[in-house]
């Protein structure tokens, strides 16, 4: 197979600028509204990625573990306040206890994978290192917000039966044990309908990448499988975490629900 890749230039990507016309002019059309946000959003994905492109391009000559670390940790923190960010309720250190669960969870699948699955020579091969953490987050984060918002939304709509609950003398994971089984399911439902459907209806980014740029579709499907499965511990794991943090954030140690510490509460509908 052809170990080359066609290279893209500013005319072509100014081309591919162009599809978002047909979202300008379906909004136009509809009324949406939608058009500064797709002008926003444009300028913000072409910004965003071709500085992380240089970025990237000086990290993998530099080659150095600290610099990997580094950026690691930033994409961590961004994610973490991207996830507490889509939330509709807040609280005290909800944005902590995201970074917290993200930084956990990534870390945790990102550096199994990389010790004993993938294995690059050294270890902190950025060329690897960093996608495999960068595919990890970007999912992790979504579970984290699913998770999140329906734990809150939960708690405020079933504050009766919690508090019900608590004044018989129910614990507090007894009284909202079912909510954060609810959360959890949640924020691990898209994930696992990805796996479901993926190489029949979807060809996930790393393997179309792989391909384009001339690998054996068989390697990239071997790659991809690994993805798939870290993605699916990692979001489980963050997931997990934040939404008992919530939990010990709401219910405290006395076995109350404290709704008051919610300082925008979710709408329960």
């Amino acid at each position: 197979m052809d170990a080359g890749y066609i290279r893209l230039g500013g005319g072509e990507l100014a081309l591919a600028a162009a599809l978002i016309l047909i979202n300008g002019a379906l909004s136009l059309a509809l009324g949406l509204g939608l058009e500064r946000r797709l002008l926003v959003a444009s300028a913000r994905t072409v910004i965003q990625l071709l500085l992380i492109g240089y970025l990237l391009r000086f990290i993998f000559g530099l080659r150095h573990p600290l610099w990997v670390l580094a950026l690691g940790l930033v994409m961590v923190v961004l994610a973490g306040h991207a996830a507490a960010g889509r939330v509709g309720g807040r609280f005290r250190g909800i944005y902590f206890g995201s970074t917290l669960s993200v930084l956990v969870a990534s870390f945790t699948v990102t550096g199994l994978a990389v010790a004993f699955i993938v294995r690059p020579r050294p270890w902190y091969e950025p060329q690897y290192v960093i996608p495999l953490l960068g595919m990890v987050l970007g999912n992790t984060l979504n579970g984290i917000s699913l998770g999140l918002d329906r734990f809150l939304e939960g708690l405020v709509r079933r504050r009766d039966q919690v508090e019900g609950l608590l004044a018989l003398g129910a614990t507090r994971w007894e009284a909202c044990r079912d909510v954060m089984r609810d959360a959890v399911r949640t924020g691990m439902v898209p994930t696992l309908n990805a796996m479901a459907v993926v190489g029949l209806v979807s060809l996930p980014g790393m393997m179309t990448g792989q391909i384009l740029a001339g690998a054996d579709p068989a390697d990239a499907v071997r790659y991809q499988i690994v993805i798939m499965f870290m993605i699916a511990a990692a979001t489980a794991l963050g997931t997990l975490g934040a939404v008992a943090y919530a939990y010990r954030s709401l219910l405290d140690g006395y076995h109350r629900l404290r709704l008051d510490r919610l300082q925008t509460p979710p709408d329960p509908h």
